[in-house]
């Protein structure tokens, strides 16, 4: 030890010595400090005197498979079958001699964290060090960043160890990202895992009232609410403010949440039972998977509720550009919504608020088109307009009835508990 630390400080071991021999050239600052965590590390396992009377040297790195897709790499790496290797403080013996430790818990339950990042260089360690202590796992997935972002995480990574990180071969989207950790997440055991992008946008200290919920039965989603007040809208533009409500119109109508309040918000919570029941191969891979993923649960019959948190933004940037967002989430909900009624409403069970939509997008359409025909026949072929017109408008009047009819039923759906309670 006396000799690596000379060595890093470029000193001689004594006086008048040579210094320290290397056959490399340079010498990587990380790997000086994963050598030196393993040397102590292994030197307090010599002197723990395990009762097995056996240790393994916790010096050699595991080798890594070949082009991994993803690659996932724990920052404590696994080991092979009758090695141990430890990083950080030496864990307790107990009375077999065996090591344990003690794995962290939020009242009983075993707590992921899931953090997708895309050229987050500036923000993923800050993010990283603010994940409350409680948090069992910290799945950081790097989406094929072009910065600095996968370094940043394995320096993270060295520090917690509680950190996977995980890197994809190409940049597949924030959607897929979070899939993947979720996957990592279930594959682990853990109960509820929550997501906390890698810009720092998320407050730890709300994380506790996403979990609250979910471990006392009354929802399997918690999602936060920006939009409760104009306090915690504070910092939101007017623009994406404006964006967020035609969203989170579109979403109710297509997700059947009807009490739900901001799905653009990223900061969510879902317990395991869910993720295992919604498909998540499935999931839209890129921004709008929040709205899809909505629309999976509801078919799914799982409960969500509404964490008020306030906004917080800082030296992030946003990714969205709203003005092309809404039209593309707005197809994707679209497709949603078509597949929640035939599924929840055909295939799963039957309701007639699908006929009501059928009767009333059909009276809507005839009416749109008759309308059109009335200005031709005022216009061009000049008859009077009034029958064509008064035609149109109460097809119109009637098929907007039976929409508004189908919305009330599906909203009656959500009252009655039809939207969750399944599986309670």
């Amino acid at each position: 030890m006396f000799l690596i630390d000379h060595y890093l400080k470029g000193e001689p071991a004594e006086s008048g010595a040579e210094p320290f021999p290397c056959p490399h050239t340079r010498f990587d600052s990380h790997e000086a400090t994963f050598m030196i965590e393993r040397y102590s590390a292994f030197e307090d396992l010599l002197n723990a005197d395990s009762a097995k009377g056996v240790v393994n040297s916790p010096l050699t790195t595991p080798p890594r498979s070949a082009s991994p897709q993803p690659l996932i790499l724990p920052s404590k790496e696994r080991a092979r079958p009758g090695s141990q290797f430890i990083s950080g403080p030496k864990p307790p013996l107990s009375a077999a001699g065996a090591s344990e430790q003690e794995k962290p818990l939020y009242r009983g339950h075993r707590i992921a964290v899931v953090v997708p990042a895309y050229n987050e260089e500036l923000l993923i360690e800050e993010t990283l060090t603010n994940v409350p202590d409680f948090v069992e796992k910290i799945y950081v997935i790097d989406d094929c960043s072009r910065d600095a972002t996968w370094k940043n995480i394995r320096k993270a990574a060295i520090r917690d160890p509680r950190i996977v990180s995980i890197r994809h071969d190409v940049n597949r989207g924030v959607g897929a990202s979070i899939v993947t950790g979720y996957k990592a997440a279930l594959a682990d055991g853990m109960g509820i895992a929550a997501v906390m992008a890698g810009d720092n946008q998320m407050d730890p200290e709300v994380l506790p009232d996403l979990l609250d919920p979910i471990i006392d039965g009354k929802c399997d989603y918690a999602v936060g609410n920006r939009l409760l007040s104009p306090e915690y809208r504070k910092g939101m533009s007017t623009w994406r403010f404006v964006g967020n409500a035609v969203l989170t119109l579109l979403t109710k109508i297509a997700s059947g949440y009807w009490q739900m309040m901001d799905p653009q918000n990223g900061y969510t919570a879902i317990s395991a039972r869910a993720l295992e029941r919604i498909g998540l191969d499935h999931i839209y891979p890129r921004y709008g998977y929040c709205n899809d993923l909505m629309v999976r649960l509801n078919v799914c019959g799982f409960r969500m509720c509404n964490i008020p948190h306030p906004a917080k933004y800082g030296r992030e940037k946003s990714g969205i550009k709203y003005s092309s967002y809404i039209f593309k989430v707005s197809r994707l909900l679209l497709r949603d919504f078509l597949w929640r009624l035939k599924m929840k409403y055909v295939v799963l069970s039957f309701h007639p608020l699908v006929f009501y939509y059928i009767m009333g997008a059909g009276l809507t359409i005839v009416s749109l088109f008759g309308g059109a025909y009335s200005l031709y026949y005022k216009f061009v072929l000049g008859h009077p307009i009034f029958i064509p017109a008064i035609a149109s408008m109460i097809l119109f009047g009637i098929g907007g009835q039976f929409i508004l009819f189908a919305m009330m039923f599906d909203m009656q759906q959500e009252k009655n508990g039809g939207s969750g309670g399944w599986y309670l």
